[in-house]
């Protein structure tokens, strides 16, 4: 899951430096990707008792709130 956060960051990064709108766009959606990725592991995570619930939940929250704010990000472009 830490690679996949890491991947987030990286990518946005990666999109910015292109220096082209399209491939920015494009880069912060699959940022937003890996959002959906990380609560999918989540589930995971909490079946194996790898998390307590509500570190679940505290990390859901945080996934959500970042990908809306992807969400915006990309309405501007």
């Amino acid at each position: 899951m830490e690679r996949v956060v890491v991947s987030v960051s990286n990518n946005i990064t990666e999109g910015f430096e292109r220096m082209s709108y399209k491939d920015f766009k494009n880069f912060l959606f699959i940022s937003k990707g890996f959002y959906g990725e990380v609560r999918s592991m989540m589930h995971f995570g909490l079946k194996l008792k790898c998390w307590s619930e509500q570190d679940i939940k505290d990390i859901f929250v945080l996934t959500m709130e970042t990908s809306k704010m992807l969400s915006g990000f990309i309405k501007v472009f």
